[in-house]
């Protein structure tokens, strides 16, 4: 079928392209290419979707209502795979406006293209960031998330209420996909693998935020990838959904930054620093409800992943990418 991936650009969004592409679907990959980290790195995955067949990019900001409408009475699509977000905690924090266009604007317009053009199942990104500061672990979607500790997490939040208003009102089935720190080659810039790999390399002390005591959910992008196609096309979903996809593995940052450094043959120097406005200490996902409804069953490691990023990160870093 054909399927519209809106941040196609984006780390997950690229990877779910092609992998929907691999499967022989047709893909419109939507993306507005902003510069909150490396427009060149965007490009990269771009041009790769770009060269293969079945595949379309679309240049533009979903905050452009007519112009998404456009694309949706071009394209009869058979699933909206809605992974575009303005992303980030602490940057929420410093540019809260960007995220009222993106997170809020932006998928409101989706649920109403949605609704429009009756489509008959659409798949979104929520967040782990939903569960804010709760004390209980590991995360189930039955938890509370009524007290988010950043604007990120509300408006993540805030998409999720939306579209339960829409499933409910018009009729089309929803799923949405907290997903739980996904790593993995070519992945995002601000997070906190690739920047300690960055200053590992060049000889730098990285900020270890809580004096080192957090613990994340570490999900490798290809379980994601799994998790998210599932929930793309399996049979038997209620028509309002939400999914943990994690690895059911929280790992002691301390861990991550000792396998980065060993992988890259150097001993971390480190800056410790108390707790960051907006972060939590702990991520621990519940995937019971994703294995039973989706067949999902993360496989990689958090060795394994890294050293997968770490091998594309050399070769990156000496141009070869």
């Amino acid at each position: 079928m054909k399927i519209l991936v809106t941040g196609a650009a984006g780390f997950i969004g690229s990877y779910v392209a092609h992998a929907l592409l691999d499967d022989g679907h047709e893909v419109v990959g939507f993306d507005n290419f902003n510069d909150y980290y490396s427009v060149a790195l965007k490009e990269a995955r771009h041009a790769k979707l770009n060269a293969r067949e079945g595949y379309i990019g679309i240049r533009g900001d979903l905050a452009d209502y007519p112009l998404l409408t456009s694309i949706f009475q071009q394209h009869h699509f058979g699933r909206v795979c809605h992974l575009a977000a303005q992303a980030g905690v602490r940057y929420s924090i410093e540019n809260p406006f960007a995220y009222d266009q993106a997170n809020l604007s932006g998928h409101l317009n989706v649920l109403e293209c949605c609704r429009n053009f009756e489509i008959p199942r659409l798949v979104y990104a929520s967040s782990s960031s939903v569960y804010g500061g709760n004390k209980k672990v590991p995360f189930n979607e039955n938890d509370p998330v009524d007290h988010p500790v950043s604007l990120y997490a509300a408006t993540k939040k805030a998409n999720e209420l939306m579209t339960h208003s829409y499933t409910h009102l018009y009729g089309f089935q929803s799923i949405g996909l907290r997903f739980f720190t996904v790593y993995g080659p070519e992945g995002r810039p601000d997070m906190a693998y690739w920047l300690f790999s960055d200053a590992m390399l060049k000889g730098k002390p990285i900020k270890v935020f809580n004096h080192g005591d957090m613990k994340r959910d570490f999900t490798y992008i290809d379980d994601i990838v799994q998790g998210v196609k599932a929930a793309l096309f399996v049979d038997g979903l209620d028509p309002y959904e939400i999914f943990n996809l994690g690895n059911n593995q929280p790992e002691r940052l301390m861990d991550m930054i000792q396998i980065l450094g060993d992988a890259f043959g150097v001993e971390p120097q480190m800056e410790m620093l108390p707790m960051q406005p907006g972060d939590v200490p702990i991520t621990f996902a519940d995937i019971t409800k994703a294995q039973a409804k989706l067949g999902y069953q993360p496989t990689t490691c958090l060795k394994e992943g890294l050293g997968r990023f770490v091998e594309w990160f050399q070769n990156q870093e000496r141009g070869k990418i």
